[in-house]
Formats: C-alpha cells, sequence, structure tokens
C-alpha cells in the first residue's frame, strides 16, 4: 500500500506567501488526507481543534439530493495543510499534488464536512468533489485561514470567538474581542489560590463548553467595555495585567455571589436574572462605578460597597419586583436582553450603589401608594 496520495490540479495565481490549488476528488479520497479536527479544550482550559460538531439533519438533506442522478456539487470543499504535501508542476499552472500519509492525515477540512460527510456513502457512484487545498505556514495561519473563511457563513459566533485570542492579523472588528474571550475563557476555567475557584467556573456557556448557562458575549461585554473605559484600562500597561483583570472581575462577582447565593448558586439565565445577561451586562458598569468612587478592588471591598444592593425592594433577582421609576415597575423575570431593559437595569443599581441609599426605590413605592400610576408591572 502507497503512503502517498495524488491528485493532478490547476494552481490559482494568489498570494506569494500561500500555494493555492485546486483538484477533483472522491469523499474517501479527502478523508484519507485530511481530517476534521473538533473543538474542545483540555482540563486546563487549553483549546484544541476549530471545527464544529456535526449536524446530522444537514447530513441527510445533502446525502437526500445527492442520492438523485442528477444532483451536481459545485461547491468546493477547502482543506488546509501546513505539512505533508509537495506540488510538482507538469506545465503552467497544471500541477500533481503528492500528499504523504505514512505519519498520518497531514490535512484538515477547513469548510465543507457536512457535505463530505454526506458524500462518502456514495463513493461507488465515483461522485465527485473540487476541492481547493491551501498550504499555510504554521497552526495560526491555518486558524487564521479557517476564521476568514468562515466568518462570512452562519458558522457558531461562540467558536469563532473562542479562537480570536489564538491568532494575529484578522480584521480590527474581529480582533478587537479577541482580549473579551481571552479573559472570558480563562474565567471559565480559573481556579484563585485562595478562593478554591471563580465564580464563573464551568458556569459559562462557550462552544467548547456547553454545559455552561452563562452567556460567554454577556461577560466579553464586561472585559471590552472595562479596557476601553474602566478600571482595566488602568491596569493596561502593568506585566500582570491579565492576571490583575481576571482577580478584578472574579472578585467582584464572587462578592455578588457572597451577597446573593441563592441567585447564583444552581440557578439558571432562566430562573435568576443574577446569571441572566442583562444581569450580567449590567454588573459590569457597577463594578465600574465600585472601583471609581469607592476605590474596591478586593472580594471583601466589593462586598463592603454592594451591601446597599441587599436592601429591602432594591434587587429582584428570582422573585419579586424591580422598582426603576414610578412609571417603569415590572416583575423579575420581565427584564430582558435588550438595550432599553440594561440600561434601566443599569441605571438602576448604580444609582444605587453610587448614592449607597435606596431612596429612588422609597420614593417609587411611595408614589405607588398614592394610588394607580401607568406604569409596566404585570400581574
Amino acid at each position: 500500500m502507497t503512503n502517498k496520495i495524488k491528485f493532478t490540479g490547476i494552481a490559482a495565481r494568489q498570494s506569494n506567501n500561500h500555494t493555492v490549488v485546486s483538484f477533483p476528488a472522491l469523499a474517501s479520497d479527502v478523508f484519507a488526507v485530511a481530517k476534521i479536527d473538533r473543538a474542545g479544550r483540555t482540563d486546563q482550559g487549553e483549546l484544541f481543534g476549530f471545527q464544529r460538531p456535526q449536524v446530522s439533519k444537514h447530513i441527510l438533506e445533502i446525502r437526500d439530493y445527492l442520492s438523485k442522478p442528477d444532483a451536481v456539487l459545485p461547491n468546493s470543499v477547502v482543506l488546509a495543510f501546513v505539512e505533508g504535501v509537495k506540488i510538482n508542476f507538469v506545465k503552467d499552472q497544471i500541477c500533481e499534488i503528492e500528499i504523504d500519509i505514512e505519519n498520518g492525515k497531514p490535512g484538515f477540512i477547513v469548510d465543507g464536512q457536512q457535505r463530505l460527510s454526506a458524500l462518502e456513502p456514495l463513493d461507488e457512484r465515483g461522485f465527485e468533489v473540487f476541492v481547493s487545498a491551501i498550504i499555510c505556514e504554521d497552526e495560526e495561519e491555518l486558524r487564521k485561514q479557517f476564521i476568514l473563511i468562515n466568518n462570512t457563513k452562519p458558522l457558531p459566533k461562540e467558536l469563532i470567538y473562542e479562537l480570536l485570542p489564538s491568532v494575529e492579523g484578522l480584521p480590527s472588528r474581529l480582533s478587537s474581542r479577541a482580549l473579551g474571550s481571552h479573559i472570558t475563557t480563562k474565567l471559565n476555567y480559573l481556579r484563585n489560590d485562595d478562593e478554591s475557584i471563580s465564580p464563573f467556573f464551568g458556569e459559562i456557556r462557550q462552544h467548547t463548553n456547553p454545559s455552561g448557562s452563562i452567556s460567554s458575549t454577556a461577560v466579553q461585554k464586561i472585559v471590552m467595555n472595562s479596557r476601553s473605559h474602566g478600571a482595566l484600562r488602568e491596569f493596561a500597561h502593568l506585566e500582570d495585567f491579565e492576571d490583575k483583570a481576571l482577580r478584578f472581575i472574579s472578585d467582584f462577582f464572587g462578592a455578588m455571589v457572597d451577597l446573593f447565593p441563592e441567585a447564583w448558586i444552581d440557578k439558571t439565565p432562566r430562573n435568576s436574572r443574577l446569571k441572566h445577561s442583562a444581569g450580567i451586562i449590567s454588573l459590569g458598569f457597577v463594578m465600574e462605578i465600585a472601583y471609581s468612587k469607592f476605590g474596591a478592588k478586593t472580594r471583601s471591598e466589593f462586598r463592603e460597597v454592594l451591601e446597599c444592593l441587599r436592601q429591602k425592594n432594591v434587587c429582584a433577582w428570582t422573585d419579586g419586583t424591580w422598582y426603576f421609576d414610578v412609571t417603569d415597575v415590572r416583575q423579575w423575570d420581565r427584564v430582558q436582553n435588550t438595550q432599553p431593559d440594561i440600561r434601566a437595569l443599569s441605571n438602576h443599581l448604580v444609582k444605587i450603589v453610587r448614592d449607597q441609599s435606596a431612596d429612588k426605590v422609597t420614593y417609587v413605592l411611595s408614589e405607588l401608594a398614592k394610588g394607580p400610576v401607568q406604569s409596566e408591572l404585570v400581574e
């Protein structure tokens, strides 16, 4: 049995730094030289792989179509290689692609895994698919190409965001989120020396941690906002910025867990607004006011500043009523992940912490006691 598989193809004139070739192949031939590298994380939280899970329903739909005698599939499958490929030019742009599989499959399926999985059982028909292959300098370049190729398609954003910290040279609209994604992932796996684990440990839903319930996007927004305009911006020049950022955010939310354990422990966004995206994002603004006005940096300092949130009728994380204003009174679960609701909740919590007083809530209650007022209260 040969350890090399050869294809005849054509090379495209594109980047001077990359070799791009295209060739027809059976699905089985593609699977012989390339693998689907599923995204996951080690016990230490280190990322490996980059592909999303297979979608069985989608595969069956493609297979049903391709089983028809007049079926065609002009869309190319995209492979990427870091090593194991040799290009021999025959004439002009015509070339022979030689792939060495002696030490395993050197290629990675970057785009088209569902199509290939659908096609594999149809090999006896001799149905070929077009393959476009790019030869990358290293694994980082491979991940970069994966992101750029898939970003215009309905790829899970959670997976894209998890991959961002491991790649450089991306467009600013993607790279600007890399820090937020990196810190969010660290919080999801953070074990502190003195507090055992961070309050977010295993709680954040990511592509590689689907059992988590807290939105990774919500946590990323806290990090990005703080880095741009808040406390993390002041830490940015420090060599141990990452450690300080992790400790700062972990200590703030740890203090919230200390004050409201019944709204965090064994709860989900569905039954607690403390773990809901609206609550998480709003608390990011509270974290900033606790730091900027009161100088809180540690878990105990945050706990002392945030104690005012435990005053009667101030918070309705799991039951009760939010008293935002005389005309904005609503049941606890009527706060949603929308800009107006996040703004209302943020303003409410920030004012309580900033003034260390529940005067606004007392005023709303007193006004409501005078008689019916048009509000958003739902019986």
